[in-house]
């Protein structure tokens, strides 16, 4: 049994040419280009990292020449496993959609790697089209307007407002006293943009009212950063 075990352990994989070591690495690269021209397709605005995307290549071929290296020699696949399981990332993935992309490309390095390159291939191809059709993946910012003004300006201030974006702002929160309110807002994105053609601008229109404290125009994500 212990001879067994010895011989598993000494079974190593061919050993390979200049040629298909390159030939894995090439195949890497081609499909760590797709992965990235996919990342950048389907990601708009501020949402696109391009640090993360070049990353992307990155990874994709550091896969392939661990995959490279160790072949099927069970040994060597043990101690990288091993020596990989003490690395601790601290970058926190926010997105579910990033780690997504993050498996694709572990999972292409893997198969340039033992030089699978039609199921690579294949699968790339397949993931792409899926993004593509899926559409571009929008920055989930919101617009709010926040507004302290006085209690008797309330009527006013919902008339400038849903005159400016045509009755598609939403109010979110109304905090009043007895003499002072605030009003937050929920602005569209295609009405605030629309917005910029009117001679003035809401804030100030509704600064030529009395008793205006402030009027804040905030981009508001949901994400919480840790």
């Amino acid at each position: 049994m212990k001879d067994k075990l010895i011989d598993l352990l000494e079974i190593s994989s061919s050993s390979l040419t200049l040629e298909q070591i390159a030939m894995h690495l090439i195949v890497a690269v081609v499909l760590g280009l797709v992965i990235f021209l996919s990342y950048y397709f389907s990601h708009e605005g501020t949402i696109y990292s391009k640090k993360f995307n070049v990353s992307l290549i990155m990874l994709t071929i550091l896969t392939t020449m661990v995959m490279t290296v160790i072949g099927n020699n069970i040994a060597l696949s043990l101690g990288m496993v091993g020596a990989l399981s003490i690395v601790r990332f601290r970058t926190a993935i926010k997105d579910s959609r990033d780690t997504a992309y993050i498996f694709w490309t572990i999972i292409v390095g893997i198969c340039c790697g033992v030089g699978d390159y039609v199921v690579a291939g294949i699968g790339t191809a397949i993931v792409f089209l899926v993004m593509l059709l899926m559409g571009r993946i929008k920055n989930d910012n919101r617009i709010l307007i926040v507004i302290k003004t006085s209690l008797s300006n309330e009527r006013k201030i919902e008339g400038i407002v849903f005159d400016y974006f045509e009755h598609k702002a939403n109010l979110r929160v109304k905090n009043t006293t007895d003499k002072t309110l605030e009003l937050i807002y929920e602005l569209p994105k295609k009405y605030y943009t629309k917005s910029f053609n009117k001679e003035k601008s809401i804030t100030e229109t509704i600064y030529e009212l009395k008793n205006v404290e402030y009027v804040n125009i905030v981009s508001q994500n949901d994400e919480i950063s840790g």
